[in-house]
């Protein structure tokens, strides 16, 4: 299979070379039919080595949390993309053949195969195995005429062509599914960007929608006449009022040892003089009138940061990793440091790199903050942890996995 890919590569990549514009027309279309057809049959190709990788544990045998965040690291996925390509590579390795054998020979689309999936596990819940057959027959059919989202919309009346007598008795087992569907592809992602904002985006179920609804429209109707705010940046500061009311609350659960709270790392100098910029604990920079305002109302804990960003010292240390230390290593390692994680710090645990019981000491030199998954890996694997000259954490991989043993770093958390 390598071989043969590697050939389909060169292919590929003589049509790259190839100009386009000597093409008439006729041609031009059928190009790009073909272009199009080629790229679902890699796909299938695509989800096949997915769900064998999946179904091997290759991912969480080379210290990834998923398949998906492994995809994530090595093919420079996001999660949720990655997720969707694991699920679909499982959804039709284990009862739809027929639908996989559509998109190997370039008559489906990888979403419409999606879309199909989907439909034909509703089907096959509330009619059976014989009827969810015949349903693949149809949907792919329509699919060589209707787009995912129109097929989609058909595939909700797919009983009514295939299994008419017990349509209406499924439609129940329908919403029971689709039901099943919302809760199961609720997401929210949190993407840093590169002018120091953070976009949001997801799928909320059915419940987390009336709920973030109900808590953000008293919030974000217009304030007055003079309200120049447009209804996106209306909500934008409605949930930020949603998530300063519940700080306030006080009853959200801890954090690594501390109070739900916002961390600034800033210069106090440039701070009293009004000229000092901030940094959060996620990464995301703040102006100077931000830091000022968030510092009304806040400790202000002392930090002393070398000339590359490294904690030199952060208050009195503990016996254990909380209070000022975990803040200090916040600062420093900005989430768990384990190579191709993204968890924030409030998710992780600080981890003693020379063993406690051992006899290594709580200080900031042998900490480094780990997520819980990749603190379980790193005890019951060869990893090795260490921090580098530059007082930063490094991975060493095991032999197995990589035989010189090149150490690894985290960059997803990078300041600099």
């Amino acid at each position: 299979m390598v071989e043969e890919l590697a050939q389909a590569d060169d292919a590929v990549g003589a049509c790259t070379d190839t100009a386009a514009w000597p093409l008439s027309d006729d041609e031009l279309v059928a190009a790009l039919d073909a272009a199009h057809r080629l790229e679902q049959r890699l796909a299938a190709v695509t989800l096949a080595l997915v769900r064998e990788i999946d179904g091997r544990g290759t991912a969480r045998a080379q210290g990834a949390s998923s398949t998906a965040v492994w995809l994530r690291e090595r093919l420079r996925l996001t999660v949720p993309a990655a997720r969707r390509l694991v699920d679909l590579a499982a959804a039709l390795d284990t009862g739809n053949p027929g639908i996989r054998q559509a998109l190997a020979d370039g008559r489906v689309t990888l979403d419409q195969a999606r879309v199909i999936a989907d439909t034909v596990t509703t089907v096959h819940t509330s009619a059976g195995a014989q009827v969810a057959d015949k349903a693949v027959g149809v949907l792919t059919d329509w699919a060589g005429q209707f787009d995912p989202t129109l097929l989609r919309k058909l595939g909700t009346r797919i009983l009514d062509h295939v299994a008419p007598d017990i349509a209406d008795a499924a439609a129940r087992a329908a919403l029971d599914a689709e039901a099943a569907r919302a809760t199961r592809d609720r997401h929210l992602t949190l993407s840093e960007q590169t002018d120091g904002r953070l976009r949001l985006s997801g799928t909320l179920d059915a419940e987390a929608a009336a709920l973030l609804r109900a808590a953000i429209d008293p919030l974000s109707a217009p304030a007055g006449p003079d309200d120049n705010r447009c209804a996106g940046q209306r909500r934008h500061d409605a949930l930020a009022d949603v998530c300063r009311l519940a700080l306030r609350t006080g009853e959200l659960p801890d954090s690594g040892g501390d109070p739900a709270q916002i961390v600034v790392t800033t210069n106090y100098d440039g701070l009293t003089r009004q000229l000092s910029t901030g940094v959060l604990d996620i990464g995301l920079h703040l102006t100077p009138d931000t830091v000022r305002r968030l510092a009304c109302d806040a400790a202000i804990l002392p930090a002393v940061l070398g000339g590359t960003g490294q904690v030199l010292d952060v208050g009195r240390q503990r016996r254990l990793i909380t209070g000022p230390l975990r803040r200090a290593l916040v600062l420093r390692d900005g989430g768990c440091a384990f190579p191709g994680c993204d968890r924030p710090p409030r998710w992780c645990d600080a981890h003693h790199i020379h063993h406690w019981a051992d006899g290594g000491p709580t200080n900031l030199n042998n900490a480094v903050l780990l997520c819980g998954h990749h603190h379980r890996h790193l005890h019951h694997s060869d990893w090795t942890v260490r921090l580098s000259d530059d007082s930063h954490p490094e991975f060493i991989p095991p032999a197995w996995l990589d035989p010189h043993q090149l150490p690894r770093r985290n960059h997803y958390h990078r300041r600099t």
